[in-house]
């Protein structure tokens, strides 16, 4: 999966990408190009609530394809249900390129096997378009757990056996699930409790749970104002939003990875010139919004629609696994 590093810009997944769009925009006459997409606004719709990670992501890629087509891209959210009512309404949304969906990893590779029953596939109905970031999760804990580092915070789960409870943002998200893998990999249970959004952040911050995995832009700047203490993230390596903060995966837990991510999709049968057009476009705009979402808390990916595509596929059968290990399940 391609990323951006510090000081260079282009992979040579992305390089290839933009190369191929200026041929294509080299070849566009002008009386074509007048009738190029988009030819009116462009509804991109979120799945979560207004102020989160996604809506965030959403926000800051619209106002930069905005700028690029010199069209409105407007972010409408529509939360619920895990993020199955706005997932599935781009599903069942026209297929011409004007309505597009930023999504997360839990509607499109976790929900299918956390819902006892969908209406639609999302692995199917929908068209990846383009990965705009990695977010890890970072295992944030309250001041008052005594535990500085990831290694003591081990040893105290150990030493209090299912008398730690930590939060998520609801059943099956990433948060529970990072949550369900540490207490599987390290022998010691803990307790559960699942809430509805932000309300778990704030009984973390308030001391009711101990601690929690959160994606890191929700917690980035309570770790900077010493309100949480940050002892792990959950991808293969340290972020850069974060690179103080050891990764669970180098102290002694090979192949721990549980973060979130997030893209754009379109309803299937959308017009494969939009998707090409739209995928350009983002993996143009990472490079100048690389340094506010690392300072936010993302790691910007981009690349093409087949390897996103080949990518949720993956997290698919990784989450599969897990959610059915975890015995997690929504009606």
């Amino acid at each position: 999966m391609p990323r951006f590093a510090p000081g260079r810009w282009l992979t040579p997944h992305l390089s290839a990408a933009l190369a191929a769009g200026a041929t294509l925009a080299a070849l566009a006459s002008p009386a074509h190009a007048a009738d190029e997409y988009p030819a009116k606004p462009v509804r991109v719709v979120v799945a979560f609530t207004a102020g989160g990670t996604t809506d965030m992501l959403a926000r800051s890629v619209s106002q930069h394809l905005g700028q690029r087509f010199k069209q409105s891209f407007v972010v409408e959210n529509r939360p619920g249900a895990g993020g199955n009512i706005g997932t599935e309404y781009v599903v069942r949304a026209p297929a011409d390129g004007y309505t597009l969906l930023v999504d997360s990893v839990g509607p499109i590779s976790i929900n299918q096997t956390l819902y006892k029953k969908l209406n639609y596939d999302p692995l199917t109905d929908l068209v990846p378009v383009v990965q705009i970031a990695d977010v890890p999760n970072v295992l944030v804990v309250h001041p008052s757990v005594p535990a500085k580092t990831f290694e003591e915070f081990v040893a105290y789960i150990k030493a209090n056996p299912g008398k730690l409870n930590y939060g998520s943002t609801g059943v099956g998200t990433s948060s529970h699930l990072s949550g369900f893998m540490l207490s599987e990999r390290i022998g010691a249970p803990a307790t559960h409790v699942p809430y509805k959004g932000a309300d778990a952040l704030n009984d973390l911050l308030s001391g009711r749970i101990q601690f929690m995995f959160a994606t890191i832009p929700s917690v980035i700047s309570h770790i900077q104002a010493g309100k949480l203490r940050a002892l792990a993230v959950t991808s293969a390596k340290r972020s850069r939003s974060l690179p103080e903060v050891p990764a669970v995966a180098e102290k002694g837990f090979p192949g721990f990875e549980a973060g979130s991510w997030f893209g754009i999709f379109a309803p299937k049968g959308t017009p494969k010139t939009v998707i090409t057009q739209v995928n350009q476009a983002v993996n143009e705009a990472l490079p100048s919004l690389q340094a506010q979402m690392i300072r936010e808390g993302a790691d910007p990916v981009g690349g093409t629609p087949e390897q996103f595509g080949k990518f949720t596929r993956k997290e698919y059968d990784k989450w599969k696994v897990v959610v059915k290990a975890s015995g997690a399940t929504v009606d």
